[in-house]
């Protein structure tokens, strides 16, 4: 094994990078940078049934969207490549026809019909179904390479240890150990020529010296069974770490089909892979030498430590993601927002006929997710229909006859105001509203609600006048006073 620390992270293409893959992905190449080592991307796509078309292609831009760029992989190249599992079939075959010669393995032709059989009379015992090495007992080495010869179909078993014990190391976990008449002869190549899961991942983790192998505590009971592979052919294991799972709430965990997001999901509604990878850091994880929570990749990199994993799963809390989206946002430069938030607003209004760059200066403190812009905007596109009601401001004491004499006040204001600008409007308006008899508070609130519809904008009267202009403001203005009669 290679003295250089060299780690993978191995998803299967089945569709989107879920967020608790997303997890994994993140601390496998956070300890891979932590100590100047080598991240390794591999596919594990043996499971030709679940795959899904272009989701090997989804996996590359969803790691460069997060920024885990990895040293090694099926689009990148490297010194121990193929990086995907189908492209090294050949390999696999040789390494458990080796188990099978040194009494680690052996061929079992069992049919699917035997095996459900099997299964039906262990449930009706009431025992946790294993299988029996039925051919392990009964076709000889000899026999097999036969049967095999003869074009019968077959898989090759692991041949598990009846007694003793097996185990392994974990980073998180410390030694684990299981009595080996608790574990099953799991099949290590299929009928189809291909491994499963469990035996690629042995094969490929030393051709590939990888020397840390993250993953989530699914695993956990299946990694003696890797253990007992690599003292088969003697060679030494990697270290692990299992990680707890992501879980939507204490009872379930985040899963695509009860419609949580993926990391494209997220990105897709708005929010920034700076605030996910930083949210996703701290699921399960928190730096010894600092109680601050917002981090760049850099400063996760520089902090993390295994040592500060959670042996306990981790809640996703939407709320607390947007709360870290809207930090993230409230910090980006004026330019970079207004690139950002262009594509939402132009889905309900042409940036151009508004001055655009004060309009995203009132926007970017109050937004939360791009997603939520359309909504935030609309009325500056068109006017809505609006009850009087809006007009009742308790605070203020506002009511429908107050707001009837505020616009009836204004409106000529606004008629003679010479320049319109947000300093002319305020500055006129303001010095005009002591003749009214009226409070300030009793004059703006209704213009506002007149001219926008709405009890929540991104800035005061004066802006959102500003923003609309004079015509669209006169005519809204009137369309309001006609309204309240």
């Amino acid at each position: 094994m290679s003295d250089v620390v060299r780690t993978r992270f191995a998803p299967s293409p089945t569709g989107y990078l879920h967020l608790g893959g997303l997890r994994t992905a993140l601390y496998t190449y956070l300890l891979a940078r932590k100590h100047g080592g080598r991240f390794v991307l591999r596919i594990e796509d043996t499971d030709q049934e679940r795959e899904v078309p272009g989701a090997v292609d989804l996996i590359y831009k969803s790691m460069h969207e997060a920024g885990l760029d990895y040293d090694e992989g099926p689009d990148v190249g490297g010194d121990y490549g193929p990086y995907i599992q189908t492209q090294r079939r050949d390999l696999y075959p040789k390494y458990a026809w080796q188990l099978v010669e040194s009494g680690h393995a052996y061929c079992c032709f069992c049919t699917k019909e035997e095996l459900d059989q099997q299964h039906k009379e262990a449930e009706a015992k009431g025992v946790t179904w294993k299988y029996n090495k039925k051919c392990l007992h009964e076709v000889s080495l000899e026999e097999a390479r036969r049967r095999i010869a003869a074009g019968e179909p077959y898989v090759i078993r692991q041949n598990v240890p009846t007694t003793g014990k097996a185990g392994f190391d974990d980073l998180l976990y410390g030694h684990v150990e299981v009595d080996c008449d608790t574990l099953d002869d799991n099949v290590l190549l299929k009928a189809d020529g291909l491994p499963t899961y469990n035996f690629a991942n042995v094969i490929d983790d030393h051709l590939m010296a990888i020397t840390h192998v993250t993953r989530g505590t699914e695993y956990l009971s299946s990694a003696p069974k890797y253990n007992l592979l690599y003292e088969a052919f003697g060679w030494k294991p990697p270290l692990y770490l299992h990680l707890p799972p992501v879980m939507k709430d204490s009872t379930r965990k985040l899963s695509k089909r009860y419609g949580d997001p993926s990391f494209e999901d997220l990105l897709a509604q708005g929010y920034l892979k700076e605030a996910i990878i930083n949210f996703i850091a701290l699921l399960g994880w928190a730096p010894k030498e600092t109680n601050e929570e917002f981090f760049s990749m850099d400063d996760l990199i520089r902090l993390f430590d295994e040592r500060g994993l959670n042996k306990s799963p981790a809640i996703f809390d939407m709320n607390k993601l947007t709360y870290f989206n809207a930090h993230y946002i409230r910090e980006l430069t004026p330019e970079r927002y207004a690139e950002l938030a262009h594509p939402w607003l132009s889905q309900v209004l042409d940036p151009d006929r508004f001055d655009f760059p004060r309009l995203c200066e009132l926007l970017q403190g109050r937004t939360e997710i791009f997603s939520q812009l359309p909504d935030m905007v609309r009325f500056l596109a068109e006017m809505p229909s609006f009850d009087e009601a809006l007009y009742v401001n308790k605070k203020s004491k506002t009511t429908p006859e107050i707001a009837r004499q505020a616009l009836a006040f204004v409106e000529p204001v606004l008629a003679a105001i010479p320049e319109w600008t947000e300093t002319c409007l305020h500055d006129t308006i303001m010095a005009a509203i002591p003749e009214s008899g009226m409070k300030t508070s009793q004059v703006l609130w209704p213009f506002r609600i007149a001219i926008t519809g709405q009890a929540a904008t991104p800035g005061g009267a004066f802006e959102m006048a500003y923003l609309l202009g004079r015509e669209t403001t006169m005519e809204r203005l009137h369309a309001s006073i006609a309204a309240l009669g």
